[in-house]
């Protein structure tokens, strides 16, 4: 008669094993590391880029790792719900998290967490990132970055720009562009990116600042035009597109990003064995160029760099959101 051994009792007679050969519990569990299913939470609801860049590299971490990589959606709170279930679970390795930027902008625009990004998480790697794109209605009189500069400091009421929603990449993008750009515009909350857009194409707001992914199709259609892409340099996607620094305006950058991470207290071994095979996912051509059709610069990392990276995002949007007075409820 055969008896079925359960995932977690043969982990422990495992690892019960290898101490026995004096090895430390870390490389106990990731030699044996993994025996069952891991789960990828994504805090935002299906199909979105937070989604799909998660799905892509689940999908071929799990056929790497040998093991079924579940995906597990929990929208809510600006990405709140699914970061602090992860700051919660258990730190073997077997609950992952793919982040965004809300995890860095979200330590100063609530007064409460249930988790601190900082402390709670151990980085695993970052993913890629996209530089968010200036665009406004192609029938706009605004045709350049110069003319919106222009027209908001002539007049601190003539420029509207719309988010989906306080506290959003197109929102603190917007305001950081206010600032750098030092001029004025009233920022038009939405109840997502799609009614921000058909109010963009309609002419009812002045401009957004969107991912390639949300923009590329309203672009090929000629609804929109890009003014300008918030990184260093041009993307392949849109190539005929300028930087904001050769449209006029230096030193300004932003984008929205993704990035794998674990409980805090996973274990060492873990973590570098998860590292090391996120970058062969990255590595992988079909995973890069499908990441790269979304308008994603693919960006490995170590555990390290993705830390000190958080803690830079953190510090940065921390003194845009104070400058503005911008706070979530």
């Amino acid at each position: 008669m055969r008896v079925a051994v359960r995932p977690g009792v043969r982990l422990l007679a495992f690892t019960a094993a290898l101490l026995s050969l004096g090895l430390p519990v870390g490389v106990a569990m990731a030699q044996g590391y993994p025996i069952k299913p891991i789960h990828i939470v994504i805090p935002f609801a299906p199909g979105g880029a937070v989604d799909i860049v998660g799905r892509t590299v689940g999908e071929k971490l799990g056929s790497q790792l040998g093991e079924t990589v579940i995906v597990d959606n929990r929208p809510g709170a600006n990405a709140n719900i699914g970061a602090a279930a992860v700051a919660k679970a258990a730190p073997d390795g077997y609950t992952l998290l793919v982040g965004a930027n809300g995890l860095a902008t979200n330590m100063t625009l609530y007064r409460t967490l249930p988790f601190n990004t900082l402390k709670d998480f151990a980085p695993i790697s970052l993913i890629g990132n996209a530089p968010l794109v200036l665009v406004t209605a192609t029938d706009s009189p605004i045709k350049s970055l110069k003319d919106l500069l222009a027209t908001g400091r002539a007049d601190k009421s003539a420029l509207t720009y719309g988010s989906a929603g306080n506290g959003s990449s197109g929102h603190l993008a917007g305001a950081l562009l206010e600032s750098v750009g030092r001029f004025e515009a009233l920022h038009v909350p939405y109840k997502g990116g799609a009614p921000a857009l058909v109010d963009l194409i309609a002419g009812r707001i002045s401009f957004m600042l969107l991912n390639p992914l949300e923009v590329l199709p309203h672009l090929q259609s000629g609804r929109l035009r890009a003014l300008a892409v918030s990184s260093s340099q041009r993307i392949a996607l849109l190539p005929d597109v300028p930087t904001m620094s050769e449209a006029g305006l230096p030193g300004f950058e932003a984008g929205v990003w993704w990035a794998m991470l674990a409980p805090a207290g996973t274990p060492r071994d873990v973590v570098m064995k998860l590292n090391a095979e996120t970058q062969k996912v990255l590595a992988d051509a079909n995973v890069r160029q499908h990441l790269m059709s979304l308008g994603a610069i693919v960006t490995p990392s170590t555990p390290e760099q993705l830390a000190a990276f958080l803690q830079a995002e953190v510090s940065k949007w921390s003194r845009v959101i104070k400058a503005a007075n911008i706070e979530v409820e």
